[in-house]
């Protein structure tokens, strides 16, 4: 029989070596007790927990762990698809036969892209399988697809985590001509860590002209800050319930006790996605059953959106999981996708008829 405890987790993440926070406050989590986070099953492995939500920013989930002599994959009128690191958190997915060399210290890549890119913001856990379907799909539109990802540890702990990888994103984008223009397509957690990229630009003098190179935005299934709590530990334990209520009640405690190191930022980022955005138009994909991006959340992002000035449309279906749409609802799916991208200012581009 498994034991899981609030000790066992913040024992993870107080050893972690970029995690420096004050012993004090570890001391207070050991004091909560067993009671409202102790959860049993027979079969369930704690290891999973630690592996999913104390993970080290330097490790990179197995969808991004290959080399890119293995990563290939054939996409239609195009050369396989390989994997080219940029940093740990971003690659692209490509099958192009440019060379990918780039300034390690600017990111700024060696030959300019003569493609439009598509910044793909991943969801937790996204797997090589989905995301191969994507860049597949983009490369026969005739984009390059760069991948941004995060680890739930890097969610939890932003100071380390995500504001680094939002560091190396404003990086790129600020420091390479990206003619064709950059169109985002976020899932889920993406929109925050999106957020995080709107708070570096906001702090940036060349903020705007850099944020200037989006020339459109697709959001499936955006998660409002609010919802972490349920989105996180169903992307970290799917196929356990038992467990994903004592993650849960670890996260919400997490948020309240952790404002100065974590909940802060979140905040922020919710607010300059809100109010701050790119502007240019938005297509936002939900449905009514998804618990983590509601309905009722992306309705209120559409209108505020449009009360700042963002053509933004959407599709909600009746039913389909997080993250799930086009899986379920395919033909709908690219079709949405397919007539935002033809309604974009995006030198060239004619939306073609085309399937994942």
């Amino acid at each position: 029989m498994l034991h899981l405890s609030y000790r066992l987790v913040s024992r993870g993440l107080k050893h972690h070596p970029c995690c420096n926070l004050r012993t004090s406050r570890f001391n207070q989590l050991s004091t909560v007790g067993y009671g409202w986070l102790a959860a049993t099953t027979a079969q369930a492995d704690h290891n999973q927990v630690i592996r999913g939500i104390c993970c080290s920013a330097d490790h990179q989930p197995r969808a991004i762990r290959m080399s890119s002599r293995s990563a290939s994959t054939k996409a239609g009128g195009c050369g396989p698809i390989r994997i080219h690191s940029l940093t740990k958190n971003l690659h692209f997915y490509s099958g192009s036969s440019r060379k990918w060399d780039k300034d390690a210290k600017t990111l700024r890549l060696s030959e300019p892209l003569e493609k439009p890119l598509v910044l793909l913001l991943c969801w937790l856990q996204a797997s090589e399988k989905h995301l191969r379907k994507f860049a597949e799909f983009y490369q026969e539109q005739g984009f390059e697809v760069l991948v941004a990802h995060i680890t739930p540890w890097q969610l939890m702990w932003p100071v380390y985590g995500s504001q680094t990888v939002a560091a190396d994103i404003v990086k790129f984008l600020k420091n390479n001509t990206l003619e064709q223009g950059v169109v985002l397509h976020g899932f889920s957690v993406g929109g925050y860590l999106w957020g995080e990229c709107l708070v570096r630009l906001d702090q940036d003098e060349d903020g705007k002209a850099t944020l200037g190179k989006i020339k459109g935005q697709i959001w499936d299934s955006a998660a409002d800050i609010t919802e972490i709590p349920v989105g996180v530990p169903h992307a970290v334990l799917p196929k356990n319930p038992t467990l994903q209520g004592a993650l849960r009640s670890y996260i919400t405690y997490h948020l309240k006790l952790f404002h100065e190191e974590a909940t802060q930022y979140y905040e922020k980022c919710n607010r300059l996605y809100f109010y701050e955005p790119a502007r240019c138009p938005a297509l936002l994909l939900v449905s009514k059953t998804d618990p983590v991006g509601t309905e009722a959340a992306n309705r209120r992002l559409m209108a505020t959106w449009d009360s700042v000035g963002v053509k933004t449309t959407i599709k909600c279906w009746d039913r389909s999981p997080h993250v799930g749409h086009f899986h379920r609802h395919r033909d709908e799916y690219i079709e949405q996708v397919l007539n935002h991208l033809g309604s974009l200012d995006i030198a060239g581009y004619t939306a073609p008829k085309a399937k994942l």
